[in-house]
């Protein structure tokens, strides 16, 4: 346990929860998108959506796609910031079920370069998140570790080599999670990292046969990787 888990984020906002967790929902979102955010279309469900506008939480998930952190204090000027940047939004309300955490969000994004997410994630308390669904298939990570989410066909022989690429590059599992719609269908891995995965495996994991689409999340700092 972090002592940031105890006694809560350096933050900017009242709520730790509707302000802290939502710019890290928009963050991790941003880099798990792997490029500059050019539209987002935000949804809110329960708390968020009843009482996230005074708290700021609309702001907060802009000034996380703009690569904010909590502590930021320009996270109240996003949306001022976002359309200078180009940075189209849309914001509204969803239904995401009784089962969803009442402080969840769905977020669709395209990005500079042509790439498109779909994710839900919720704020689960003292700036901790949850992604619970990536492109309309189940997740459960939190963002914390590098994050290795992988869309395959339901087929025999894709966790062997997806696993096996993996060990070549020295790259030890910490989770490993297993989702897809129906036998035969489309699948998704989501391996949590003790290390970060070099480029170049990554790319080997995209060129596999049955292997649909692969998405990273990396907690190294790049250029541009935090909002100026």
């Amino acid at each position: 346990m972090h002592l940031s888990d105890i006694i809560g984020p350096v933050m900017v906002g009242p709520s730790s929860s509707h302000t802290a967790g939502a710019v890290r929902i928009g963050d991790v979102s941003r880099r798990l998108l792997g490029e500059d955010v050019t539209s987002a279309e935000i949804r809110f469900h329960g708390s968020f959506q009843s009482t996230g506008k005074g708290h700021g939480t609309d702001r907060a998930v802009v000034a996380g796609l703009l690569g904010m952190k909590v502590d930021d204090p320009r996270i109240a000027d996003s949306f001022t910031l976002a359309r200078k940047v180009h940075l189209h939004f849309s914001l509204g309300s969803i239904d995401l079920g009784e089962d969803a955490h009442p402080n969840s969000v769905k977020l669709d994004l395209k990005g500079a370069c042509g790439n498109s997410l779909s994710i839900v994630a919720a704020s689960i308390g003292g700036g901790q998140i949850r992604i619970v669904d990536l492109d309309g298939l189940p997740a459960n990570f939190n963002g914390e570790l590098p994050t290795l989410i992988v869309h395959h066909l339901d087929q025999p022989g894709h966790v062997a080599e997806v696993t096996a690429t993996l060990q070549r590059s020295s790259i030890n599992l910490a989770t490993m999670q297993l989702y897809r719609t129906r036998r035969g269908g489309s699948a998704v891995m989501v391996l949590e990292c003790d290390q970060e995965i070099p480029r170049h495996t990554i790319e080997a994991l995209k060129r596999q046969d049955g292997i649909r689409k692969v998405t990273y999340l990396s907690l190294l700092p790049k250029e541009g990787d935090e909002f100026v």
